[in-house]
């Protein structure tokens, strides 16, 4: 049995934590990854792969994700804003650029194929505007 991760915008860790119990788009302004979108990919490794490929930080000072809420059934992360921002207003080439040098960092976890790294970014791209948007901060609900 794999974890499922289901990554959405909420303007506050009180609200997010309340999201399990809802689970309802409306209450979270709509902007979530993929519009309910479930992903198996780890909330840390998607922070690696934005904050590697374009920010050109190492993979081993990646920023934490901050635990907002942690239930027997599921756990609500907190991910840091650097691992939206630098997503906005970048061109085709930043977007390949990143998800070529993901494809070629040694020793990670995640996507492996270049195109499938740039198609990710690219969804993490339009939510990373919902977000500026809403005025949201961005969350992922894991659950096994």
């Amino acid at each position: 049995m794999g974890v499922t991760y289901k990554y959405f915008g909420a303007p506050d860790g009180a609200t997010a934590a309340r999201v399990p119990v809802s689970m309802r788009p409306e209450e979270l302004g709509g902007d979530e990854l993929g519009h309910g979108m479930f992903t198996k990919i780890k909330p840390e490794t998607m922070a690696a792969m934005v904050l590697t490929g374009i920010e050109g930080i190492p993979l081993h000072r990646v920023p934490p994700l901050e635990l907002v809420v942690l239930h027997p059934d599921y756990a609500v992360v907190k991910l840091p804003m650097t691992v939206v921002d630098p997503l906005r207003g970048i061109g085709e080439e930043s977007v390949g650029a990143a998800a070529f040098i993901w494809s070629t960092v040694p020793d990670r976890a995640g996507p492996q194929d270049a195109f499938n790294v740039y198609q990710l970014l690219h969804e993490w791209q339009d939510f990373s505007d919902r977000l500026h948007m809403a005025g949201h901060q961005p969350y992922c609900l894991v659950w096994p």
